[in-house]
């Protein structure tokens, strides 16, 4: 394995503005650059480094895996991120995931039959697809010796974090999160594994503000995606859905939009594979806003705002903020994991928008708990965000920019067990349970509810049940 001289000979930081184009070393910790202030990528010289010829290289690694590198659906890639030598590589067993292929799923949708995939993330550890980000982030916070690490989060980024620390011990949780903003699930990880947890009087736009503050004035590692070496780790996802199409590209990924981080990263895994003719083409990318946090949906589709070679029209960008400064607009919707307003890799998703010809857009919490409904029916339980991907699919479908033959792999971000509130209220048979967690977010209906069958403690009245519902 190269030595640690090798990899800074290989991997550095670059302002992802190509009309600026500051590099930085990568053993530095930075999230913006400092000449521009825009965002930075993990970048590399590919001439030095050791890239295989075919993606089928990495079938060798299925055979090693009581090595816990080649276990890790991340680290099992290091050819394709290597900016850290072997002996500073974290993991904690992540990316063991599934690429399913699911047909009921695929006819609500409106495909044929093995047609459509879901990638579910839900299967990390922490259960959600932060810890592939995150196994790269704390990697490359090992490099820098850092003590503390610290993150905003709306559920899933303070439990990866706060799990990655109880596991290796390398440092100390500290999790921003806003009030009233996070779901008991994701919230009890970040408690059980001894995260230091500051609940701040605001939502994760404030958090987001107030840790990067904290993270710059007591020199704290932050997580955030903000942070390029994340984005790395997430770009794996990407591997694996290939890996599981036995290496050939599908013809749309379809992805929940929040803080971006996703989005970004996957453009970014497509365009370097392309560049390095590890694949023929760039599948199209569809990110999927909540009506409620649709930022993303409000730039791009409707004000037109695109890449444009690093140029992206920031007087109009700045103009949507302060509209949402002046009428005081919080995000809003039942798929927390999304509810962001001021997404920080806005410019990286556009850039990876441009790259793989993408399209945005935006679904209602009706649409996100209905498709929720009808992925747990087919036996892949996820959170609410992830099902945004399914209802996007769905209104692609209809609107006939996905075709019923396209190949189409929709993101599950999440487990079920993130948000059991959610479920179990879309379910119920309480009206008030299902009025105080949906109806007062617009879901006005649960259309593929599963319900409990009450019964007296007889018999006959039990048999008679099983029968009528049988």
């Amino acid at each position: 394995m190269p030595s640690l001289a090798t990899f800074r000979d290989v991997a550095f930081q670059r302002c992802i503005r190509p009309s600026c184009g500051a590099t930085y070393e990568a053993e530095s910790v930075r999230t913006n650059c400092s000449k521009c202030g825009d965002l930075l990528d993990v970048s590399y010289d590919w001439d030095r480094a050791m890239v295989p010829d075919s993606l089928r290289h990495f079938e060798q690694y299925w055979t090693q895996r009581r090595d816990p590198l080649r276990f890790s659906g991340v680290w099992r890639f290091h050819e394709l991120l290597p900016f850290a030598p072997r002996e500073f590589l974290v993991t904690a067993g992540e990316g063991q995931t599934l690429l399913q292929s699911a047909d009921a799923v695929g006819q609500f949708v409106g495909m044929r039959p093995q047609r459509l995939f879901l990638q579910y993330e839900g299967m990390n550890p922490s259960g959600s697809f932060k810890d592939n980000g995150m196994c790269a982030a704390f990697t490359h916070a090992r490099m820098m010796g850092a003590q503390r690490a610290a993150c905003a989060s709306t559920g899933n980024t303070s439990a990866s974090l706060a799990m990655y620390c109880a596991v290796t011990r390398l440092m100390k949780a500290v999790i921003f999160i806003g009030s009233g903003k996070i779901s008991y699930g994701k919230l009890s990880q970040a408690l059980d594994y001894g995260a230091l947890t500051i609940q701040i009087a605001g939502d994760f736009d404030d958090a987001m503000l107030r840790v990067r503050e904290v993270s710059r004035d007591l020199g704290i590692y932050l997580v955030n995606s903000v942070n390029p070496f994340r984005l790395e780790g997430q770009k794996t996802i990407m591997l694996r859905v290939l890996e599981g199409l036995q290496w050939e590209v599908p013809d749309w990924i379809v992805v929940p939009g929040g803080n971006l981080g996703n989005g970004s990263a996957f453009g970014k895994a497509f365009s370097e594979l392309h560049r390095l003719g590890l694949i023929p083409r760039l599948p199209r990318l569809a990110i999927i806003n909540a009506a409620g946090a649709n930022t993303l949906f409000e730039l791009y589709e409707r004000r037109g705002v695109r890449w444009s070679d690093g140029n992206p029209p920031r007087d109009i960008i700045r103009q949507y903020y302060d509209e949402l400064d002046r009428s005081h607009g919080k995000a809003d919707t039942i798929a927390s994991a999304i509810e962001i307003n001021r997404p920080v890799n806005l410019n990286k998703a556009l850039r990876a928008l441009e790259a793989c010809d993408g399209l945005v857009r935006q679904v209602g919490d009706q649409e996100i708990l209905d498709a929720k409904a009808q992925v747990a029916a087919g036996g892949l339980g996820c959170e609410p965000a992830s099902a945004a991907s399914v209802a996007g699919a769905r209104l692609l479908r209809r609107e006939g920019i996905i075709a019923p033959d396209d190949r189409v792999v929709c993101i599950l971000t999440g487990h079920q067990l993130k948000d059991p509130t959610t479920t179990v209220a879309y379910h119920t048979n309480d009206q008030q349970v299902f009025n105080d967690v949906l109806a007062k977010r617009g879901v006005l209906r649960a259309s593929f509810a599963n319900r409990a069958v009450a019964v007296a403690n007889e018999l006959d009245d039990i048999i008679k049940a099983i029968r009528l519902n049988s």
